[in-house]
């Protein structure tokens, strides 16, 4: 069983992608909705809640532990692996492979303020792009509308028209929450630009670290801190045979 753990529903941008590789694997999934957005809060308080989760995870049977969630990589991954047995899946900041795609030399990444702020972000960009120029746009107000199931597009519009009119030709999303914005950045960046999403990366390299990627029933329980209609909604466009017996709230503390 593999655990999927998220601030909220933006983790099941990565849910989907394992499923879509491994659709025999069973999966359970932690939405912290009732302490989202993670986006500006100390890493302390994201450590910590990202180990309540991890407690969670693996008291239902998690073998493995995707840290779906770009701001809790950065806080907390370090910390995960050296208390944990179970192996863990991050975010991997998506900068090599746009560095490589870039006709222009510059590339646009829309994030959260935390994620920038992180060790692994500033290391890939000093490893993959330091002679590439980034646009780095922190995406306040984004999270919180895809938690509503919102497409806020004047929001859209000015992130991405800064990116763009600064010569980016390429744009990383870099939190799981905006690939459910995806259609909308690409209709405002406009064809010549390429957007990345990092998620199907993210699976194969789940792949890689299971001892058995295709073991199970294929099945999928979902949990929220929070109000878990959202979180509903939007597994269930994704996988329509989800009822709401999947589907249940908690108390993580």
């Amino acid at each position: 069983m593999v655990g999927v753990y998220d601030s909220g529903i933006g983790g099941l941008s990565v849910w989907k992608e394992l499923r879509a590789l491994m659709p025999r694997q069973d999966y359970v999934y932690v939405a912290d909705s009732a302490h989202c957005p993670y986006g500006e809060k100390s890493p302390e308080y994201i450590t910590g809640r990202a180990c309540a989760v991890t407690d969670f995870l693996i008291g239902r049977g998690a073998e493995a532990v995707v840290v779906a969630c770009n701001t809790a990589t950065a806080a907390a991954i370090s910390y995960l692996r050296s208390h944990y047995t179970v192996p863990f899946v991050g975010m991997e900041p998506a900068v090599k492979p746009a560095a490589l795609a870039s006709r222009t030399g510059v590339v646009g990444v829309l994030a959260t303020a935390n994620t920038f702020k992180g060790s692994l972000y500033h290391d890939t960009v000093m490893r993959y792009a330091s002679d590439i120029r980034i646009v780095e746009k922190v995406g306040r107000g984004l999270v919180e509308a895809v938690e509503r199931g919102e497409v806020p597009s004047e929001l859209v519009r000015r992130y991405v028209e800064e990116m763009t009119e600064e010569g980016a030709d390429v744009i990383v999303l870099g939190c799981t929450h905006f690939p459910f914005l995806e259609k909308e950045i690409a209709r405002v960046a406009g064809p010549d630009v390429r957007i990345i999403n990092p998620a199907p990366a993210v699976a194969r390299q789940t792949a890689r670290v299971l001892r058995s990627p295709e073991e199970g029933g294929g099945t999928a329980e979902f949990y929220s801190t929070g109000d878990p209609s959202v979180l509903m909604r939007t597994a269930v466009s994704i996988d329509p045979e989800l009822t709401a017996e999947h589907f249940h709230q908690i108390n993580i503390q």
